[in-house]
């Protein structure tokens, strides 16, 4: 299940000024071809439902937040303006919403939240074919776009300056690191190629960046057994 490198991940890249100013952080990026979409599988399915058992086993009644893994993500987002009221990590944010239920979105999507809560780490999806250029992790001068949903209608908003975000040659395609994905490149029902970014930081990163990185690969071949990966991991 690998296949050469493509353009897409051989262009990658961190900004020295994120490095700079948080140097333990591993990326690692999956390109996937063959994938099959569709609704929520009877896969993705029990995936969500273990991931939410093991996240009520592990909280315990504590916050997500008193996780090392989660504090390392406030950490970073108050490194560069944003308090937790008003934006969190996606891996906090699944946390918070796994004892009543994480969302069902679709068998892709799915599967990647699931993976995001078992291992404790950020990890978001999109389809290939929305990007123009590599994607590439920055930190936005505020001139950069955004294509979102505002009031149930479609806005493009602008990047704050000093937050950190990826983005393409277009603009935007995640804001605050891995808060907010953009509507360009999100996953959708046609999708059969994607890029999936795992986003490394705080205790063990590399290795924790790896491990999701293999089970989300395993994971996604049971609902799509022809597919194809390609893997890159980015650190100093």
């Amino acid at each position: 299940m690998t296949a050469p490198l493509d353009q897409s991940l051989a262009n990658a890249m961190i900004d020295d000024a994120v490095r700079t100013a948080h140097p333990d952080y591993v990326a690692v990026l999956i390109a996937a071809t063959g994938l099959e979409p569709g609704s929520t599988s009877a896969h993705s399915e029990e995936l969500l439902r273990e991931a939410e058992g093991r996240a009520g086993a592990l909280l315990d009644g504590r916050e997500p937040h008193e996780l090392p893994e989660v504090m390392a993500w406030r950490q970073a987002y108050q490194s560069f303006g944003v308090k937790p009221r008003e934006g969190r990590s996606s891996v906090e944010a699944l946390l918070r919403r796994a004892g009543t239920g994480l969302p069902r979105i679709d068998r892709l999507t799915d599967v990647y939240n699931a993976v995001s809560v078992m291992h404790l780490i950020p990890l978001g999806g999109e389809d290939l074919v929305g990007y123009v250029g590599p994607p590439r992790l920055v930190v936005a001068t505020g001139e950069e776009t955004f294509d979102t949903v505002a009031d149930g209608q479609p806005a493009v908003h602008t990047a704050t300056p000093g937050e950190i975000i990826w983005r393409d040659d277009i603009g935007v395609t995640c804001r605050r690191w891995n808060w907010r994905q953009c509507v360009r490149t999100r996953l959708g029902d046609g999708t059969t190629t994607a890029l999936f970014i795992i986003d490394g930081l705080g205790p063990d990163a590399g290795q924790r960046a790896q491990a999701a990185a293999d089970d989300l690969m395993l994971r996604l071949a049971i609902d799509s057994p022809a597919v194809t990966f390609t893997s890159r991991t980015l650190a100093d």
